[in-house]
């Protein structure tokens, strides 16, 4: 029975004992990545940092292992993470397949970019080759999938054969009217994959589902072959001015969208009210996203909107909470036909919006979504104080210190 391995870097040479007898260096790639993987999962901050450490202390503490799967994993894994410190200096070892001299020399053959006509994600892909396909492996595609709603690269993934999970992305846009499909610049490409790359390193919690951890460092390997770009990155578009947001909401109130779901009509003092604080509601929302255009609309961003954000952020009256549904189905329509997207995209929009409404309902009934501070300030309008009065809420204070020092 064979000992179990005594540090970190004996468990990585026991798991890549058999990486030598592979058939290419794809094969042996895909092996270092998803070694790498497990170091970039559980590590709690910048975790680029912690696999480019690793693999550093590891180069370092295994310098003097001659077997063929030690010389070949730490050749692996220079490839793979080329600034780590010492992967410059790592060198052939004797024992090594003959493939090793393949890993990492591939250069790209396509760059694309696919996505949904709301903009809610775009995804990336880049075809590889190796110099020897023989000795290299199959051309193979690097695919990163970025979510514009929550600002990161949500997942990566390398799969093969590359010509094979083209045609089906291509075949996938070209019978959905709402996505699209294009050629992509590679250095913009490289740009924004890595960028939002760097906020999901420092995420608490990674997503869950798909390939991020264990292809992340193959992928990121390849991305660093593309051109960087020397446009500077695009940078967030400002939140909109008052006199902005002002002609937005005008232009909305006078059109088509808010006259079909009768908002021309609203005179009553008390229900303009609602109307307007509606409206900032969707704006301030909007103004909360990575992409801060209250224009970029989707089912994705309503129920963000609807079944979360507002729950959290706002105090509804009951004419709020019957308001909103209708200002949000006008503003969907409305935002579709500026950005001109399909009417296919808007006819989906308002139907999974007037879905949700009975989900809206509910939340809003229970308040289980309140945040601790909205939750405070909706307890002290039901006790008829005024928020916004300091000499109010002092009182009220007073009034309730000894309920206050129970809770």
């Amino acid at each position: 029975m064979a000992a179990a391995p005594q540090n970190p870097y004996d468990a990585v040479l026991h798991a890549a004992r058999d990486v030598a007898k592979l058939g290419c260096a794809l094969d042996a790639e895909m092996l270092g990545t998803a070694l790498l993987g497990s170091v970039y999962s559980v590590a709690t901050t910048d975790r680029a940092q912690a696999v480019r450490d690793f693999v550093g202390e590891f180069l370092s503490a295994t310098i003097r292992r001659r077997t063929a799967s030690a010389t070949t994993i730490r050749e692996v894994f220079a490839a793979l993470v080329p600034e780590a410190t010492g992967a410059g200096e790592v060198k052939r070892g004797s024992l090594t397949p003959a493939w090793a001299d393949q890993l990492g020399r591939v250069r790209p053959t396509g760059c694309y970019a696919y996505g949904d006509v709301y903009g809610d994600q775009t995804s990336y892909l880049v075809t590889f080759a190796y110099d020897d396909l023989e000795d290299g492996g199959p051309e193979h595609a690097i695919v990163a999938l970025v979510d514009h709603n929550i600002g990161i690269t949500k997942d990566v993934f390398v799969g093969s054969p590359a010509e094979r999970i083209l045609s089906q992305v291509r075949e996938m846009c070209a019978g959905d009217e709402l996505t699209w499909f294009r050629e992509e610049d590679p250095a913009r490409l490289r740009s924004e994959v890595s960028r939002h790359l760097e906020i999901t390193d420092d995420l608490s919690d990674l997503p869950q589902d798909g390939n991020l951890s264990t292809d992340r460092a193959l992928a990121t390997a390849r991305l660093g072959l593309l051109p960087k770009s020397v446009v500077p990155a695009l940078v967030e578009p400002p939140e909109l001015s008052g006199p902005d947001r002002e002609r937005l909401l005008r232009d909305f109130l006078s059109s088509a969208e808010a006259s079909r779901f009768g908002l021309e009509k609203i005179s009553a003092d008390d229900e303009l009210a609602s109307l307007h604080f509606c409206l900032s509601l969707l704006l301030d929302h909007a103004a909360s996203l990575p992409d801060p255009d209250p224009l970029r609309w989707s089912p994705a961003v309503a129920g963000l909107f609807l079944l979360d954000w507002v729950h959290r952020r706002a105090v509804l009256d009951m004419d709020d909470a019957a308001m909103l549904p209708r200002v949000t189905r006008a503003w969907s329509a409305y935002a579709m036909r500026k950005r001109g997207l399909p009417d296919a995209a808007s006819s989906q929009t308002d139907t999974l919006v007037e879905e949700m409404i009975p989900e809206f309902a509910r939340l809003y009934a229970t308040g289980e979504k309140r945040s601790p501070a909205t939750a405070a300030v909706a307890q002290l309008i039901s006790e008829g104080v005024d928020p916004n009065d300091p000499e109010a809420i002092d009182a009220w204070i007073e009034t309730n210190r000894h309920r206050l020092s129970d809770d």
